[in-house]
């Protein structure tokens, strides 16, 4: 592989301006990855490696990234200088690389008979949305649907907040109102969890096809999911608080579901 030493090399100029700036990453449709797993899950996943850069002195799995190398398009290697430049983070096994991300739509979205779908309303902090796609993947949900999204799906601490599960989840982004009538074409019960819920998470029946709606920490749902949604719903509060962080909420009312199906079991 070519080594790059200087921090001026237009190709280590564009990862970090891809890293610190979301429109250049939709102009270029690419998107900055970091760590091993993360990698490995995308290219199992089918996503596109456009470039990897390798920092011989901090590789510490030799045949994954060899792995990689023979998956990416192209290959360099970095001084550690370089790559301490390039990288947002430490411990990331001492590769960088660029992938083509994928924009699935609702109609590109595969469900099983019986699905169980996460909606997120307008999410804000990237850590959230990496947690849920971390309870996504870990129950198996059968989609995760970002209505009217404030934050970049590819944002690179959403991928690392989600330990790579950003690639093992089918993830749309799409309009409120579109959603909803998906859902309700689909014959997707939708439970909306609010603090105006009148009936609790555990007495409700999630063996049918169910969508878990979650909205923001700040202000919880609109008014188009609380009145469009078929039920509103809530977790018992025993506390002094009145509500928990929407991705322990996503956690408690996924798994529910989980345990009512018998978590996928015979």
């Amino acid at each position: 592989m070519e080594l790059i030493s200087s921090l001026q090399n237009a190709r280590i100029k564009n990862v970090i301006k891809l890293t610190e700036k979301p429109a250049e990453r939709r102009a270029q449709r690419l998107i900055v990855m970091e760590g091993l797993r993360e990698m490995t899950l995308a290219v199992k996943a089918g996503f596109r490696v456009d470039s990897l850069f390798v920092c011989a002195e901090k590789v510490r799995d030799q045949k994954g990234v060899e792995a990689l190398a023979e998956a990416a398009q192209s290959a360099f290697g970095v001084t550690a200088a370089v790559f301490e430049k390039m990288a947002y983070r430490d411990n990331v096994d001492g590769v960088v690389a660029l992938v083509v991300p994928r924009a699935l739509r609702l109609s590109d979205v595969q469900l099983p008979p019986n699905p169980l779908v996460i909606v997120l309303e307008a999410v804000e902090k990237p850590g959230n949305l990496g947690a849920i796609l971390r309870t996504a993947d870990a129950a198996r949900a059968d989609a995760v649907i970002v209505c009217d999204p404030q934050t970049d799906l590819y944002n690179p601490n959403t991928i690392r907040s989600s330990l790579g599960c950003l690639f093992t989840n089918q993830v749309v982004a799409a309009p409120s109102g579109e959603v909803l009538a998906w859902l309700k074409g689909h014959r997707i019960t939708s439970y909306a969890a609010a603090l105006t819920g009148r009936e609790f998470y555990h007495h409700q029946d999630f063996t049918r096809p169910t969508a878990i709606v979650m909205g923001t920490e700040a202000t919880g749902l609109t008014e188009a999911w609380l009145r469009g949604a078929d039920k509103q719903i809530k977790v018992p509060m025993r506390g002094e608080v009145d509500s928990l962080n929407v991705s322990a909420t996503t956690a408690i009312l996924v798994f529910e579901a989980c345990r009512q199906r018998n978590f996928g079991m015979a």
